[in-house]
C-alpha cells in the first residue's frame, strides 16, 4: 500500500461541537499515513473537555496553548504549553481547558481514527446538547469509543 503524501496547511473546515465546547481540524486523514494514524488539532472553550472515554486507539496530545487538567484511569495531573501526554489505548480518561481562555492541542491518533466521519457523528448527536451516556454509546459503539460519565471537572479535587 502506497502512503500519500500530504500538506496540511491548516485551511481545513473546522468540525464544531458547542456543546463541548470544541472546534477541531483534521491535519491528516488515515489515508495519508496508510492507516498508521491520523492527526487533529483542537480548541477547547474555557472550562470546557470531552466527557470521560475510551477506544481503542492511543493518543499522543501536545499542549500548544493554554492548560489542561487530564484525568486518565483515575490519576489527575496538569499539562502545560509545550507538555507531551500519551494515553495507552482502552486507558479511561478525559480533559478540561482549565484557563480562562481557549487552548488548543496537536492530538496524535495511533492506530488511525476516521476523526472526520466521528466527529461529524458526534456534532450531529449533541446539536442539542450533551445526551446521556447510552445514547453518546448508542453512536459510539461503531467506532469502539465507550463513553463513561461526565467531562472532567476542575473543581472535583486534582493535585498541580
Amino acid at each position: 500500500m502506497s502512503i500519500a503524501f500530504l500538506h496540511s496547511k491548516g485551511t481545513e473546515a473546522a468540525i464544531a461541537i458547542p456543546a463541548i465546547g470544541l472546534d477541531l481540524q483534521v491535519r491528516m486523514p488515515p489515508e495519508a499515513s496508510g492507516g498508521a494514524f491520523s492527526i487533529i488539532e483542537t480548541l477547547n472553550a474555557p472550562g470546557a473537555g470531552p466527557p470521560r472515554h475510551r477506544h481503542v486507539e492511543a493518543e499522543i496530545f501536545r499542549v500548544i496553548e493554554g492548560r489542561y487538567l487530564y484525568e486518565v484511569d483515575g490519576r489527575r495531573f496538569y499539562a502545560d504549553v509545550g507538555d507531551v501526554v500519551s494515553i495507552p489505548g482502552g486507558a479511561a480518561h478525559g480533559f478540561v481547558n482549565v484557563t480562562n481562555r481557549p487552548a488548543r492541542q496537536y492530538i496524535l491518533i495511533a492506530p488511525a481514527l476516521d476523526a472526520v466521519g466521528f466527529f461529524t457523528g458526534l456534532a450531529q448527536i449533541m446539536r442539542d446538547g450533551v445526551p446521556d451516556t447510552a445514547a453518546l454509546n448508542a453512536f459510539s459503539k461503531a467506532w469502539k469509543v465507550e463513553f463513561l460519565g461526565p467531562p472532567v471537572k476542575a473543581s472535583e479535587g486534582s493535585t498541580p
